[in-house]
């Protein structure tokens, strides 16, 4: 990674109101007390862990001076009882606090982790079209699985290990000066070096973390486009391409895993040697201050004893910071949602719309550009749909057609002019009130691993099955639903697997009309069912048991034949607009359609 990419990272971190610890610290809420307890407990039983060799050295202080001064070994025994016993029981206490703390620990992250997850998936949920146009999903659910095991790992792990290296290297070390300063010296002398070791090792393994990451999100996302599009890998017999796909996104990864935990291993040998010189210079350093008697045996042994006790915390530093490195690398990503902002949200004024709406809807002047398009998309587009209207709108590839729909429900926000529910502009209205009242079907039918009459009913799941039925055989669904084996207790494969395309239209527009809305918005839906159904679909929508205004985007002259109006789009402008008989007789390019579609004779 670049310097200008490392900075990039660390700027992307400063812009969010919370570190990475005080964003963890927020989501402890409830449990910090519980984490304080456990990183106390943590110092304690690192503390405690001078128990057995400071008991040893009393112990072996006692008896050499019962055997210097050729005193009666039996008469020291209550002495000895008592030691082994403190010993014994002390130990046993901090074993005790051991598992706790672990408990304590692990409590913590999952309930964190529970509190994150949730809170990621809702900001996911109310984020807006652009958002989606920027995510991968691949990407996404890398970051509210694996990303987010890796932060869970930081606070069952990381963090007392941490705390664990700390109090045990500052315990031992005080320690040591108490029993002999000029050892004690001798002994720690050689921790800067691993200090500055892990310092240059932080440094190496930081981008590294950060790269593995983004190939395992890379992966991912590979692995769930195929299986979202594994018709159309074998309707081309893809499989061996995707397979070898597939096969070079998991050789990256694992090719930048292995570099990335191999970085340790060079770092390692200089670190472990300083770690193994540590016995050698209490042998020989320790055996010349014993020798010369300033260091009594006990002490020597508790020495000995402890010598681990300083070792171990330089060996873990390793570990800890590539740990640490994968939660920096981790939490940025999650962070990045965590703290991300919908663009087309309520304003504080919003107005509170839970009953109908009128149905009402009008363009005023709307213009629309994406925010990453050069051109506008739709330009000074007007039109009124009164209520209970039927508008269609026609015109070709490209043209802008579910863009302008997509604006009705604030999928997308006009970038001039205004579009307008029941003579409101409908930013003004709180956008779950909006959409409640909006019934929308598209050409690319979404269905949910459920039941179908679970699928019909999504918009309004107390729906009575005699209701799922009324509304199934408005979109002519009921006849072939009725004929599966279940029923509509049929369970739908993942989107819609095992339908055809015209099958799983029909029970989108069923599950659209299902919610009785006051619009009804209809992307070309019945493109896919034969001329015989679409004529029974349009017969159930003007025979409907409530009154709805239809926007409707279709490119059959069957469809838009008996609609009040018509629009005809052309590169993002209303060319023509008028009913079926008015556009024909204009002779444009409406009726240039018509007479492609159904012949000079049917006009």
């Amino acid at each position: 990674m670049s310097g200008s990419s490392k900075k990039e990272g660390a700027n992307s971190l400063n812009k969010y109101p919370k570190t990475r610890f005080g964003w963890l610290w927020e989501n402890m809420e409830g449990k910090h007390r519980l984490f304080i307890i456990a990183l106390i407990g943590t110092a304690v039983y690192n503390i405690m862990q001078l128990i057995v060799p400071y008991f040893s050295g009393r112990i072996v202080d006692l008896l050499r001076d019962i055997q210097e001064k050729n005193l009666n070994l039996a008469d020291y025994k209550d002495d000895f009882l008592k030691l082994i016993i403190l010993m014994v029981v002390l130990t046993l206490i901090r074993v005790t606090i051991v598992y706790l703390d672990c408990m304590a620990y692990e409590h913590v992250s999952q309930k964190t982790l529970y509190r994150i997850r949730n809170f990621l998936y809702d900001k996911i949920q109310r984020q807006d079209m652009k958002f989606y146009s920027a995510y991968r999903t691949g990407d996404l659910m890398t970051r509210v699985t694996g990303d987010l095991d890796a932060v869970r790992h930081n606070i069952a792990w990381v963090v007392r290990m941490i705390v664990e290296c700390i109090t045990l290297f500052t315990a031992t070390a005080v320690y040591f000066f108490i029993m002999n300063w000029k050892l004690a010296i001798c002994l720690l002398i050689v921790s800067p070096l691993i200090f500055a070791i892990v310092f240059k090792f932080r440094r190496s393994v930081a981008p590294k973390h950060a790269l593995l990451r983004e190939k395992l999100a890379g992966m991912n996302t590979d692995a769930q486009e195929n299986i979202s599009g594994n018709r159309v890998v074998r309707a081309f017999a893809r499989e061996d391409y995707e397979i070898k796909k597939f096969d070079k996104a998991n050789k990256d990864f694992e090719e930048t895993g292995i570099n990335t935990h191999m970085t340790w291993l060079k770092f390692f040998p200089a670190v472990e040697t300083i770690a193994n010189a540590l016995p050698v210079i209490h042998l020989v350093i320790g055996g010349i201050f014993f020798m010369n008697g300033e260091l009594s045996m006990g002490d020597y042994v508790a020495f000995s004893g402890l010598i681990w006790a300083i070792a171990n915390p330089m060996r873990q530093m390793g570990n800890i910071m590539n740990e640490f490195q994968r939660f920096n690398a981790a939490s940025a990503k999650v962070m990045e949602i965590y703290y991300s902002k919908a663009e087309i949200v309520d304003k504080p004024d919003a107005i509170a719309h839970p009953g109908r709406f009128n149905g009402k809807v009008e363009f005023d002047h709307v213009s629309f550009k994406y925010d990453d398009g050069i051109y506008p998309v739709l330009k000074d587009i007007s039109f009124v749909a009164e209520p209970g209207e039927t508008v269609a709108i026609i015109g070709e590839t490209g043209c802008g057609k579910t863009s302008l729909i997509q604006m009705i429900p604030r999928f997308f926000e006009a970038t001039e002019g205004k579009v307008l529910v029941d003579d409101v502009p409908v930013e003004d209205y709180k956008i779950e009130d909006l959409r409640k009242n909006i019934g929308l079907a598209t050409q690319d039918v979404l269905l949910y691993s459920d039941t179908i009459e679970g699928n019909i009913a999504y918009g309004a799941s107390t729906m009575k099955p005699d209701e799922v039925t009324k509304y199934a055989k408005y979109s002519a669904a009921a006849d072939f639903i009725e004929k599966l084996p279940e029923g509509y207790d049929t369970i739908v494969g993942e989107r819609g697997v095992g339908l055809s395309g015209g099958q799983k239209q029909r029970i989108s527009l069923a599950r659209a009309l299902a919610i009785k809305p006051s619009i009804l918005i209809l992307d070309d839906t019945t493109s896919a069912v034969d001329m015989e159904t679409e004529k029974v679909i349009q017969h159930s929508l003007r025979n409907l048991d409530f009154e709805c205004t239809k926007i409707i985007i279709a490119q059959r002259i069957s469809t838009t034949k008996a609609a009040d109006k018509i629009l005809v789009l052309k590169d993002g402008k209303i060319i023509e607009e008028g009913s079926h008989q008015e556009l024909v007789e204009k002779k444009g390019y409406y009726a240039d359609l018509v007479n492609l579609q159904i012949g000079e004779m049917a006009v």
